[in-house]
């Protein structure tokens, strides 16, 4: 029997089933190592040794790995072709060195770019070694990662509490970010008029042109500033006679882009289907670990995470096929197209992600998966078609006119587009985040028009406008800004952006990130004082060696020296900076996003209550705030955020009381209140909302808190909706189920409020019982021991159960996008965690030692993900010998947030 070890489940069914009997598939659940979680776990004073440990929730599977090793007369490691897919596999053979398990069992390495039949065989035929050149940019990366972290989050800690780093790429993305906010900061809006003239030809037909000259001197579109400019070349024209000085028709050519990359995948999912990167990424995985399809399992896309452009000729071949069959000869182009990548540092390592069969429809493909696969399959499909069709043909017509009156001459321009043969576009036509100003205005055809025929005035459209900031970044557009300065990888951007999210240092809002305090804070920080290593050329410099050092151009160990001795030094030479000379840098970088400009051209600096003193940033336990410099004598302080600069937002009158209701910055946050004095209400915001964002009905719900949502289906009391100290929340009586990240209480409908009541009333997912269970939770499909998997909604947040088994599901996963595979290795780490539990809960009376230790245990369940708050309670009933253990025991796991 031969082992093959792939990531996931769902990849190890599918190629268990291609290459039958003589083989058994097995799935590690991605990476089954890590570096120690802590200090030390790289040593640069010890040649860049690295500690490993096994992670918790794999200390099963490896042990199952290595069991089944032992009897198997070949082990074939058949992990993902990239970086990371060679890192897993080489993580698990040192594993099985470790426990001896290998002795001398051949060991084979293979690789495949799409999961089916002939692709699997075909590798399967060509095994090689592990490519340690790979593993090498793997050790590199990590170790550079670490070190960046466990070195640069202390120094922060120290000098701007609360503050952590958010990673070494992610850095470099937050600075992105920061600076486009910056940028809409401190823009200066510039007015400038256009000027349009409705024309008509000898025949009575209409068109537009725009003034583009006058006097010999050309007109761009920022050049009349002013309203008296634009009247005087209104007047002019007004009284200018209008003949066609030239036409001029020039045919052109529109080609496809090429197919899909990691980065262009994720960008226009977004702009098109609005999924977030991350999902994206979800989705496009199981595409391609396989679906059954009509009693075959089969893998419908190529791998990806790439950034190769090129196709397989055998891929090609079967575009121009469909392409010819679908829309005719005339579609496919005489040569095949092959495409090369304009990314700074693209591997090209891979294929484009393209579908393993083009022949199979989306039509027939969403038969057998759910819609969001289905969308994105169909989106693949069509761009890869596309890009092996002919260009589309167009006519772009531009027609001169000349305006004279009097002594003065006038020059306006009308310009037109016709597609005369549509190509690829007749299938797929790629969107753009930010469209460039005046590109529609080519679009529609013009009349025909000769040189030298007099044309009428119908009317004029003068236009006063504003220039406008630049935008602020999507997820889409940030993707696209990192690939082309050549920051992350493939398989890095969405999880930078999710980074970013988790630790809050940005927020979306309508697609839109926008960075917090704490971002910005950061950000400042590291650009005063850690300017290189925030730099895009010295990050994408240190992609480029990584790539060496994948080519085994450089060793990477001298790649890492190097960065350690310049890092390090500029770590040592912040331990002396004082805190003023932090404040001052902060200060100065801050400025406009904490004291933005007033509307009434007043000094954003003075404070709003002694009027005498000048507001800074100041630095606290807690961390950073706004204080008034007439401190003590003057105690204003509030937020980073410019709410409180101004005073309340007004935002309008209560139709009841006729209260006035504002929007406000307290200490512990922004809220809205309602009246003053005794009779004043507040609400705190929910998390989320900025002040911004609050409008007169929004802040009227909020104060209307709390308000009845439906009537208990078994008492009839009422079940209400609040927002609380620990936020917003449903109660029944005595009860208090805290709302999910997802839910909003303005909003949360009966059922939904229903089944958190009765969950937290009835214990579910703790395991404590109570006649009633777990509320039904959405279905996941069957577990491979037998019975079903469901998602649900709990208390201490959504999870995932499997007959008595619960797993809380870990942040970087939602409720409504985990999949069976996901929920899998989750339940297998809870119960092997659970198995622990009670195996030390059994020996706690006998010894102290037993009660010692409790919390290592416990860490190990949090780390695997605990959703059984029961446990807490079995634990402190089964230890009476030590009362004070079993407290401390609990109060520790209630401080976790278990």
């Amino acid at each position: 029997m031969k082992l093959v070890i792939v990531e996931s489940p769902a990849k190890a069914k599918t190629i268990n089933k291609y290459l039958g009997s003589g083989y058994e598939v097995v799935a590690s659940f991605g990476h089954i190592r890590d570096l120690e979680a802590k200090d030390g776990a790289v040593d640069p004073n010890d040649d860049f040794a690295m500690k490993w440990e096994i992670d918790p929730k794999a200390s099963k599977r490896v042990s199952e790995i290595a069991s089944s090793v032992k009897s198997a007369e070949r082990l074939i490691l058949a992990t993902d072709p990239d970086r990371e897919g060679e890192a897993i596999s080489w993580h698990i053979l040192e594993a099985l060195k470790a426990r001896r398990a290998l002795k001398d069992t051949p060991v084979e390495r293979v690789t495949f770019n799409a999961i089916t039949k002939d692709a699997i065989k075909d590798a399967m035929a060509h095994p090689r070694e592990i490519d340690q050149a790979l593993v090498d940019a793997y050790l590199a990366r990590r170790a550079l990662d670490f070190l960046f972290g466990f070195t640069l989050s202390p120094v922060l800690w120290r000098k701007l509490p609360g503050a952590r780093s958010a990673g070494r790429v992610q850095s470099v993305a937050l600075r992105l970010v920061c600076d486009r906010e910056r940028e809409i900061e401190t823009f200066v809006a510039r007015e400038y008029w256009s000027i349009i003239a409705h024309l008509k030809t000898q025949a009575g037909a209409a068109f537009t042109a725009r003034l583009v000259g006058a006097d010999g001197k050309k007109i761009n579109r920022l050049d009349i500033g002013t309203g008296a400019e634009a009247e005087g070349f209104k007047k002019s024209l007004l009284e200018a006679a209008y003949k066609i000085r030239s036409v001029e028709a020039k045919p052109a050519k529109r080609h496809p882009s090429p197919p899909f990359t990691t980065s262009t995948l994720q960008q226009e999912a977004s702009r098109k289907l609005g999924y977030a990167p991350a999902r994206t990424m979800q989705l496009a995985q199981r595409l391609y670990e396989g679906v059954e399809l009509g009693g075959e399992t089969v893998g419908l896309i190529t791998y990806m995470r790439t950034d190769g452009v090129d196709m397989a000729p055998e891929a090609i071949a079967s575009a121009r096929r469909v392409i010819a069959k679908d829309y005719g000869d005339q579609y496919v182009p005489q040569a095949p197209r092959r495409y090369q990548s304009k990314a700074k540092n693209a591997q090209e390592a891979h294929e484009a992600i393209r579908p393993t069969d083009l022949a199979r429809s989306p039509r027939e493909v969403a038969r057998y998966v759910d819609a969001e696969q289905a969308k994105l399959y169909e989106l693949i499909w069509i761009r890869t078609l596309a890009s092996q069709m002919e260009s589309a043909e167009l006519e772009r017509t531009t027609v001169d006119i000349e305006a004279k009156a009097g002594a003065r001459t006038l020059d306006l321009r009308a310009t037109g587009q016709v597609v005369k043969f549509d190509g690829f576009l007749r299938l797929y036509q790629e969107d753009h985040d930010d469209p460039v100003a005046g590109e529609d205005d080519e679009e529609g055809r013009l009349p025909p028009m000769k040189q030298g025929e007099p044309v009428s005035r119908e009317k004029l459209d003068v236009t006063q406008h504003f220039t406008e900031p630049p935008p602020r970044y999507s997820e889409a557009s940030l993707v696209k800004k990192m690939e082309e300065l050549g920051i992350g990888r493939p398989s890095t951007y969405a999880s930078i952006l999710a980074v970013l999210r988790d630790r809050d240092y940005v927020r979306l809002d309508k697609k839109k990130l926008i960075p917090s305090d704490k971002g910005m804070l950061v950000t400042a920080f590291l650009e005063s004082f850690f300017t290189r290593y925030v730099e895009f050329d010295f990050t994408a410099g240190l992609e480029e060696d990584l790539d060496r050092v994948s080519n085994s151009e450089i060793d990477w160990k001298t790649l890492l020296r190097r960065f350690w001795d310049e890092f390090s030094g500029s770590v040592d030479g912040t331990k002396e900076l004082r805190t003023t000379q932090v404040l001052d840098a902060l200060n100065e970088i801050m400025g406009p996003h904490v004291f933005p400009q007033k509307a009434d051209g007043g000094d954003p600096r003075g404070c709003p209550k002694c009027n005498a003193g000048q507001l800074s940033l100041k630095l606290g336990k807690f961390g950073a705030f706004i204080g008034c410099s007439n401190y003590p004598e003057c105690n204003f302080t509030r937020q980073l955020s410019a709410t409180e600069a101004e005073g309340p937002r007004v935002l309008g009158e209560d139709p009841e009381t006729s209260a006035e209701i504002s929007v406000r910055d307290g200490r512990y946050g922004p809220y809205v209140q309602r009246g003053d004095g005794k009779e004043r209400k507040m609400s705190s915001l929910p998390k989320g909302v900025a002040p911004d964002q609050v409008t007169l009905d929004m802040a009227l719900a909020l104060l209307s808190l709390p308000r009845e949502v439906t009537k208990h289906p078994e008492t009839g009391d009422p079940i209400k909706a609040g927002i609380g100290r620990f936020g917003p929340y449903v109660q029944h009586g005595k009860v208090y189920a805290s709302l999910g990240k997802d839910d909003d209480v303005l909003s949360i409908g009966p059922n939904r409020a229903i089944d958190l009541i009765i969950a937290k009333e009835t214990g579910a997912g703790r395991g404590g019982g109570g006649g009633r269970g777990a509320p039904a939770g959405r279905p996941l499909g069957d577990h491979p021991d037998g019975g079903p998997v469901t998602v649900h909604a709990g208390r201490y947040g959504p999870y995932v159960k499997h007959g008595s088994v619960n797993a809380t599901l870990p942040k970087s996963i939602s409720p409504e996008t985990v999949t069976l595979e996901d929920a899998i290795p989750l339940l297998a780490a809870r119960a092997e965690a659970s198995g622990k539990k009670k195996s030390g809960a059994k020996k706690a009376p006998a010894k102290k030692a037993a009660a010692k230790k409790a919390p290592a245990t416990k860490a190990a369940a949090k780390e695997a993900g605990d959703a059984e708050p029961a446990a807490k309670k079995t634990v402190a009933k089964k230890a009476p010998a030590k009362k004070t253990a079993a407290k401390k025991t609990t109060t520790k796991k209630a401080a976790a947030g278990e």
